[in-house]
Parts: C-alpha cells; sequence; structure tokens
C-alpha cells in the first residue's frame, strides 16, 4: 500500500473524530504500509507553540493511541514518529536540539509499546522483531535482545 497521508483538520482535531484514520486503516497492515498526518490546525501567528503543545492537538492523539496502540509500527518513521511520540510523552523543544523527551517518561512509553506490540505481533502471526527493534532505535533507544526471550518464556 506505501505511504498514506491523513489530513488532519481543526475541526476534526477538535471533535476527537478519528474517522479520517479509520478511512485508511487496512484490516491487517502489510509490514511496509506507512502512515504520516497533514496537520491543519492554524494558530495565531505570535503563538509559539509546537503542534505537540497545543492540548486540544496532543489529546486528539492520545485517543489515536488508545484505539489503534499498534499504530506507531506503521508510521512514517522520518519524523512522523518523533511527532507522535511527542503527542504522547513530555517533552522540551529547543531550535537548537529539537526534540527532547523526558527520559523516564520515554522509558515508560517505549516499554509499554514494546510489551503491547510484541504480544500484538504474535497474535498476527507477524514474526517482525526486527521491526519492533528498529522503531525504538529510531527513538535511541536499544533493546537487548535476551528481552525478547524474556518475554517468550513469559507465562
Amino acid at each position: 500500500m506505501g505511504l498514506v497521508e491523513v489530513p488532519l483538520s481543526r475541526q476534526v482535531i477538535e471533535r476527537l473524530d478519528l474517522s479520517p484514520v479509520r478511512q485508511v486503516l487496512p484490516a491487517c497492515p502489510d509490514p511496509d504500509w506507512q502512515l504520516r498526518f497533514a496537520i491543519d490546525y492554524p494558530r495565531d501567528p505570535s503563538d509559539p507553540r509546537e503542534l505537540s503543545e497545543v492540548p486540544e492537538v496532543r489529546l486528539w492523539f492520545i485517543r489515536l493511541d488508545a484505539h489503534y496502540p499498534w499504530l506507531p509500527l506503521f508510521l512514517d518513521w522520518q519524523g512522523e514518529l518523533a511527532r507522535y511520540v511527542a503527542m504522547l510523552v513530555p517533552h522540551q523543544f529547543s531550535p537548537q536540539d529539537g526534540i527532547q523527551f523526558n527520559p523516564e517518561a520515554l522509558d515508560i512509553f517505549i516499554m509499554s509499546k514494546v510489551f503491547y506490540l510484541y504480544h500484538w505481533l504474535q497474535q498476527q502471526g507477524q514474526e517482525r522483531l526486527g521491526k519492533l527493534q528498529q522503531m525504538t532505535e529510531v527513538l535511541g533507544y536499544q533493546l537487548d535482545p535476551a528481552l525478547f526471550d524474556l518475554l517468550a518464556a513469559a507465562p
């Protein structure tokens, strides 16, 4: 299917409307399928906040993540994954350094996703542990391969 862009308007975001995403989601995502969001959320030109600092936008992404917790595995990792995580994880932004995530919050987010996605991939019959590991590496997180052995042996 390739790269799919989902347009998000201010109205969609403020209504917490997930229908633009539902319209493009395949029943069982192809491993090569990627998603990107085109966010059109006009703000006052004097508003210095990044989109991830706008409460309405963050709330929409929190709802999205609650409904589709497997979605990060299928995001376009060239910037979209970091933006998605920024919607969910406390961070600071600086023009020089970019996004600086709260380290403890990022640890919790990543491990929660790893535990969920490991189980979800098993249910889908997909052995995509390499992709799961790559996703965490994009966020600067190294997983010990022994973690997957531990998860496989866990009751």
